[in-house]
């Protein structure tokens, strides 16, 4: 099994090699620090589910560095959820928050839990459980949650409601809420359309046209993409989920497939495709990963066919796999730049609660796709200098304005 936080670290420290953290800070041990999460929480959830019976669920929240502010992070539930999976995906928070310049640290927190095998009030008491054992460790200047894979504004509206119970009544404990209790417009589709405006940029740059694109993963963040890249008149040949993966030359009719899949439960079997053994090997120009780590590896990296890739999903590609790919001449958006959008609207949320006065939906998107022009400008001018991939110069920004605030703050 992979190792999420080792593929993680191994890319900080060639990348601190690069910048030479080692001398320019001898005495501070950026590394170690990074390696070495500021707080890992972890308990156990017990569920009294409907039937009376207990299950006990493990519960995760890792706060992984505050240097640069509160910490940061989204809350997943999926059976697969361990230690290893959050501190990675804490550190990467901590890399994307530094690299887009929102005022934030990085976390991330979890359950390993099925949400599809509990009924809507056995989840709900699994929230406020989860919630409760973490209210002197969360707050709005402290630690703010967020949704993640198998959680959403639903959840995060329990969050809010069972935090106000132990604490104070504060919005800004959580982001990703529904409009109606301080949730931002556009929050719902950011991640997903900040994907494809990383994307765009990408194909600008490049000079592709008439290109397709596939999308490996179908759920908020893949469905939400592939929404805004149909809406645009790009063609969608590829596309997988859970349940399968499904081709179609001409593309496919998305609004059709977001209904089929809200019936079926997936997107296997939609009329008009043919069943597609891989995602990552299949024949299209683009290709988005919008699902879960370490899905492009050595032994499938040989097989993509597509020219630049886009990391919708954290962590999708292995060190090993993104060196073959580099050689292959695929260019690849990295995780931290393309799927930043979601804390970046999280972070418009938490700047709304905290005002008491709302943006509307225009205002999110021009000031998301803004920051994320510049922030792509930004990592593509240092790769053209210093002849290295977007991950690597990606890294190199991110790491560098970690490196020098902890410098700036000490240690004491």
């Amino acid at each position: 099994m992979l190792s999420a936080f080792d593929n993680a670290m191994t890319l900080v420290e060639r990348t601190a090699k690069h910048l030479d953290l080692s001398s320019k800070y001898p005495k501070h041990k950026i590394v170690e620090r990074l390696r070495i999460p500021n707080k890992i929480i972890m308990f156990s959830s017990p569920l009294q589910k409907d039937n009376g019976e207990i299950e006990v669920y493990s519960s995760f929240r890792v706060q992984h560095s505050d240097v640069l502010g509160p910490y940061k992070g989204g809350t997943r539930f999926n059976k697969n959820v361990d230690l290893d999976e959050v501190k990675a995906l804490a550190l990467w928070m901590t890399l994307k928050t530094a690299l887009v310049n929102i005022p934030f640290g990085g976390a991330k927190g979890g359950i390993a839990v099925d949400p599809h095998k509990l009924s809507v009030t056995e989840l709900e008491r699994l929230v406020r459980k989860y919630t409760s054992k973490l209210v002197s460790d969360i707050g709005p200047s402290v630690d703010i949650p967020a949704p993640d894979m198998g959680t959403g504004a639903r959840e995060m509206a329990w969050i809010y409601d069972e935090y106000r119970k132990h604490r104070e009544v504060a919005k800004g404990v959580v982001t990703g809420k529904p409009v109606e209790i301080g949730g931002s417009l556009g929050r719902l589709s950011a991640t997903g359309k900040g994907v494809v405006y990383c994307m765009l940029e990408a194909v600008r740059e490049m000079g592709l046209e008439n290109y397709t694109v596939a999308i490996q993963g179908f759920g908020n963040v893949g469905s939400q993409a592939a929404l805004d890249l149909w809406e645009r008149g790009i063609s969608i040949v590829a596309v997988g989920d859970v349940t399968g993966n499904i081709y179609n030359a001409d593309g496919f009719n998305i609004e059709e497939l977001v209904a089929y899949c809200k019936k079926k439960g997936g997107v296997k079997g939609f009329p008009d495709s043919v069943p597609l053994k891989s995602i990552i090997a299949c024949d299209c120009d683009v290709l988005l990963p919008c699902a879960m780590e370490n899905v492009i590896r050595g032994r499938n990296a040989r097989h993509v066919k597509a020219k630049l890739i886009v990391e919708g999903a954290n962590g999708p590609t292995t060190p090993r796999a993104d060196s073959l790919l580099e050689e292959r001449g695929v260019k690849v958006v990295p995780d931290i730049l393309a799927n930043a959008g979601g804390v970046i609207v999280s972070y418009y949320e938490w700047v709304q609660n905290r005002e008491g006065f709302y943006w509307t939906e225009e205002d999110v998107e021009e000031r998301l796709f803004n920051l994320l022009r510049q922030t792509y400008s930004r990592v593509s001018e240092y790769s053209a200098k210093n002849k290295i991939s977007l991950r690597s110069s990606a890294y190199a920004l991110a790491l560098g304005k970690i490196a020098k605030a902890m410098a700036a703050r000490g240690v004491q």
